[in-house]
């Protein structure tokens, strides 16, 4: 049985939405608990290269990175998925909010001392400090999307924004196809694992961190297929956390679900995280040490809620889902995490890097 049949068949017994939904609860919990056995977090790769010692969790996201590259561009090669369709690419994409929004989430990272997929994996884990900054870190996103910061989003994006309606595909601008993304993809993953040998990085996290960044691929493979054969009009997406932890947590407070693929990603991530905390023995609960503890967490989740909505995509929507296609903005945008990240680190963890500390993980 193919995956057109199989999803047809689902989606006749279960319906469009439904299968959308599972789709979603599918994509997310291959992530979670990928990201949570390898440790996957943008911010400690960015504050490793901001102290000028790129190492472990730096070769961590590069293989993640150049897993989604490679197996994106390898799914647009046999025909499983075509970028074009993809709902990251269907509007006109912001150079503005990718630059002020990638640089208010590098900040907010550094400050909640994990990136917002890594706060969403360790909620799942156990850690209470991640659900309180992961709950700012969506409210804000909504606040962004909906809310009294609306108007400013508006603002901040409209400065520059892509043209003809539509967003960048560099690869398809510069007259490249998906051969030339995999020779990429390809590139970056041999970075990764020269990075990963010299710094000692396991082969059991180098592995997950693969089926990480491979995940992202899943959800762009699936959620294509499904638009084969829906009758309903599903968009072609992939993992990306803030506009879906918005939407899981408005829907909570009003009770009112649509069902689709975000509002299966969400609850995904969070049970495969826990089955990944669960296998290796890291369930535990952990909370706040201190007041300024506190302040510093939620404050991080509150940036980052606002400049990922403003960038486009957070960590993973714009440093993982969106990098694997090449969109513009959200290149841009990640580059400027790691941008913001720098300077938050030599302003805020000074002493640290100073002192030549190594970085610290969030567990």
């Amino acid at each position: 049985m193919d995956l057109l049949t199989l999803l047809t068949a689902l989606s006749e017994r279960l319906g469009d939405l439904n299968t959308a939904l599972l789709i979603g609860i599918l994509t997310g919990g291959l992530f979670g608990f990928a990201a949570q056995r390898s440790a996957f977090c943008l911010r400690s790769a960015a504050v490793e290269l901001a102290r000028g010692r790129p190492g472990p969790r730096m070769a961590i996201w590069l293989m993640a990175v150049g897993a989604a590259v490679l197996s994106a561009q390898a799914a647009r090669m046999a025909g499983l998925f075509d970028t074009d369709t993809a709902q990251l690419m269907n509007f006109a994409g912001s150079w503005s909010g990718a630059v002020i929004g990638g640089l208010i989430f590098g900040v907010g990272m550094v400050l909640a001392r994990g990136c917002s997929g890594r706060l969403l994996v360790l909620a799942g884990s156990g850690n209470l400090r991640c659900v309180m900054a992961g709950l700012v870190f969506a409210l804000v996103a909504q606040f962004t999307i909906g809310g009294f910061l609306a108007p400013v989003r508006r603002v901040v994006n409209g400065l520059a924004m892509t043209e003809g309606g539509r967003n960048m595909d560099l690869l398809a601008h510069f007259g490249g196809g998906p051969v030339p993304g995999m020779v990429i993809g390809g590139a970056v993953l041999l970075a990764a694992f020269g990075l990963a040998a010299r710094a000692g990085t396991g082969w059991k996290a180098g592995i997950f961190a693969l089926i990480a960044g491979a995940a992202v691929s899943v959800g762009w493979v699936l959620t294509y297929a499904q638009s084969q054969v829906s009758f309903e009009p599903l968009g072609v997406v992939s993992a990306t956390f803030a506009a879906p932890s918005a939407t899981v947590v408005m829907s909570l407070m009003t009770a009112q679900f649509a069902l689709d693929f975000s509002l299966g990603l969400i609850p995904g991530v969070f049970l495969g995280a826990f089955l990944g905390a669960l296998v290796g023995g890291e369930l535990r609960l952990e909370g706040y040490h201190s007041v300024s503890q506190m302040l510093r967490s939620l404050t991080g989740g509150a940036l980052m809620g606002f400049g990922g909505v403003l960038a486009g995509g957070c960590a993973i929507g714009a440093g993982v889902t969106g990098v694997s296609i090449f969109v513009g903005p959200l290149m841009l945008a990640t580059f400027c995490f790691f941008i913001g990240a720098w300077v938050a680190d030599r302003i805020v963890d000074h002493k640290a890097a100073a002192a030549h500390e190594p970085v610290r993980v969030q567990r």
